[in-house]
Parts: structure tokens; sequence; C-alpha cells
């Protein structure tokens, strides 16, 4: 038990793997048997839904671009690096290259690049000192121990660019179509309103927006009687109707019609990227609200007590983003999968950034402790050991969290 926790923390304080298995030859059996079941599992996605299978390699892919963020921003701040490993847990696979032990182990939650010399416990070669983490100035430290997260944007603005320009950005149209046919006997079915139609005004009043006619037909009286300008294939139409009681308040106006004016509008490069980053922006702020929300134990207790949990509130894992990636697929296709997938990249880069071990900002957060104390050619490196007893509590958090999660996927599926 004691030389399992000393591995644990050693791993927590080095940021990965601090053990060297270059010379260890691979377990084939352990090899065949892992990779056999990550290959099942994934034909059993593709089989099951292919917008579920499509949503998790793409989050694979975001994983490995977080890590090959810090993997290329390190070796280029001449920092040593010595793994760059695909999932946790066993290795299934392993090979070497110019110093770097690249692989995969059995467990894909996540993924890890090696740097030597990331805090005062991580032990590393006295040779290789000049090329740890540590010895790096500050703003060297902070571009490689952020570069994951920034990774995570670049990776949301590229899907949010391509999903804008090609396919459009879900927003208002300028015209409201009518969704379905009107209500049974309602004013807008004596009037001859149909499905498909595009209102254009309702009593003189141009109605650009669902909002728009809503206020139009709720500022006359049961009664009243009204024209509605409508277009109905490539003809503008102008049709009267008496308005009803709404049913729900007789003293309303009532119409009958269901409407939405809303859609995927196609932008040009430019608007897309500036629509991009303002999209991304607003998610990055809803995104620390959200984490604010999962981190919160009243929530987590509630979600699995409830009979029901609130959507809004409840936690949940890769497993419920994957079943509700594979339902929005079979809803908007590929461009609501790739919206989802920018979604949750921006979600996991703020989440990255708390400023605790194990997360990025933990190690971010050191760096920026360290540079403060610091003065002139006094170089003050922090005490990571009174930090590992919180790492722990906050690891041990996240394994609750993701029981927790795990348990409301299966209960109650997303989707």
């Amino acid at each position: 038990m004691n030389s399992f926790y000393n591995k644990f923390r050693h791993e927590i304080v080095a940021g990965g793997d601090a053990a060297n298995h270059v010379d260890q030859p691979t377990d084939k059996r352990r090899a065949l048997i892992g990779g056999g079941i990550l290959v099942a599992l994934l034909v059993y996605l593709g089989v099951n839904n292919a917008w579920t299978l499509l949503f998790v390699v793409g989050l694979l892919v975001s994983v490995l671009l977080h890590e090959l963020g810090h993997f290329v921003t390190a070796r280029q701040s001449g920092m040593k690096v010595t793994q760059f490993y695909m999932g946790f847990g066993p290795r299934l696979w392993s090979t070497s290259r110019n110093g770097v032990e690249y692989g995969v182990r059995a467990f894909p939650l996540g993924a890890f690049v090696r740097i030597v010399g990331m805090n005062n416990l991580d032990e590393c070669d006295p040779a290789d000192e000049q090329q740890a983490y540590r010895s790096k100035s500050y703003p060297k430290r902070m571009l490689v121990i952020t570069a994951g997260s920034l990774m995570h944007l670049l990776i949301a603005l590229a899907l949010f660019i391509a999903v804008y320009a090609f396919a459009g950005r879900y927003a208002e149209t300028g015209s409201v179509k009518v969704m379905d046919p009107p209500a049974v006997l309602s004013p807008a079915q004596v009037a001859g309103v149909r499905a498909q139609d595009m209102v254009l005004s309702f009593a003189d009043v141009p109605t650009h927006s669902r909002e728009e006619l809503v206020r139009a037909i709720v500022s006359h009286q049961p009664g009243d009687v009204v024209d509605i300008v409508v277009q109905r294939d490539n003809q503008r139409l102008t049709l009267t109707a008496t308005l009803a009681s709404n049913p729900a308040d007789a003293s309303v106006a009532f119409f009958g019609i269901s409407s939405w004016s809303r859609d995927y509008v196609k932008l040009n490069p430019l608007s897309a990227a500036r629509y991009a980053v303002v999209d991304a922006a607003s998610t990055a702020k809803q995104s620390v609200r959200g984490v604010l929300t999962v981190l919160n134990p009243q929530n987590i207790v509630n979600s699995v007590t409830a009979p029901v949990a609130n959507p809004n509130t409840r936690v949940s894992t890769v497993v419920g983003a994957s079943q509700l990636g594979g339902e929005i697929g079979r809803q908007e296709g590929l461009k609501g999968v790739l919206m989802l997938l920018a979604g949750v990249n921006i979600f996991v880069g703020v989440f990255n950034m708390l400023p605790l071990l194990p997360f990025d900002g933990g190690h971010a957060a050191i760096a920026t402790y360290e540079r403060l104390r610091s003065r002139g050619t006094r170089v003050y490196r922090a005490d990571v050991t009174k930090m590992v007893p919180v790492a722990t509590a906050v690891v041990a958090f996240l394994v609750l969290l993701m029981v927790a999660g795990l348990y409301l996927d299966i209960t109650q599926p997303l989707g």
C-alpha cells in the first residue's frame, strides 16, 4: 500500500509516469487483450451509432492535440521530454524514438507528456538539470503548461469557423416560418395559413423573428380583424383573420400557429472567424459557471439522490457526452456533433486550468507563486511536499465525481 501511495505521489508531482520503460519488453498478451477491448468498443460504438463513434474519435483527437501542445512547446523551449502516452494505467505498447517513449495505455481517459524536473520533488539526472522544466524562465514554463488548454481553444475556434462557413451559424434568419399546420379551426387555419408559409407581416407590422410575431399577436384583442402577409412558393399573399381568445387566457388574442425564425445561416470566412471568437468567449464564460456547478458537492448529492437529476446541474462523464453526441448527430448531423465537440473542448480547457494539482492550472499556479517570491538573482522554489495532500484529495474527489457521473449516465442516459 505504501509503495502504491509513493508511486501515486511521485506521478502527481512529476505530471506523469516517472519510471523509464524503454528497456522493458511489451507484455504481448496484455497488449492483445487491451487493444482488442479498445477496438471492440470502437466497433460497438460505430455499429450502435456512427455519430457517437465520430464524437468519441473527436475527443481522442482533441486529447492527442492537447498533449501535442505541451510536447511541441516543451521541446521548443529547450525542455527534456521523455514520454508521450495516450491513456492511463497499464502500458499496452510503447516504442522509443530520439530519447522519447511513445505509447498507449489501457484506459483511454486522457493522456500525458512527461517533462523532467517539474518541481523541487521531481528528481532528475543532474546532467538534465539545464533541460528541466523548473530551470526555465517563467514565460517559458507558463507557455508550456498552458499549451494544452490553448490547444483546446484553437480546436474550438477551428471547429466554429468550419461549421459557420460551410454549414452556418445557428441564429435568427430574418424571417418567420410556419412549422406545422395551424391548429384545427384556429383563426390561422380559417384564414388559409399553411405549414412552410413565411410570415412577412402581421397587421401591417413587419415580422423578422418569432418574438416579433408573438408580440404583434398579443398586442391585439380577441375579435380583432387583421391582415397577414405570407410568402408561399415565391408568391406574396395577403390573408385576413379574425383573432380568437387564447385557451390559456381568454383576454389574450389567439392566432393558432407554431412558428420558428432560427436556423443555420452560412457566413463568409471573415464573419465566421469573428463570430467564432465571440462564441468561444461566451462559451468560456459559461464553462466557468459550469465548472463551479460540477464541483458543487450539493449538486452531486442532489443529482444522485433525486428521482430525476436536474440536467442543468447534474454531473456527467465522457459516456454521457458521447450519448449526447450520438443523439445530436441523429438530429443535426455533422454540424451538430462538431459544435458539441467545440463546446466540450472549451469546457475541458477551462476545467484543466483549475489552480490545483494535478491540473495544468496547478502547475501554472506554482510557477506564478515562485515568480512572485523570487527577487533579483534569488530564485525561489516552492515546497511541493505541502501540496501533495491537497492534490491527493483533489484526485479522490475527481474519482468520486467520475463514479457519480457514470452512475447517472447509465441510469439516466443523456439524449
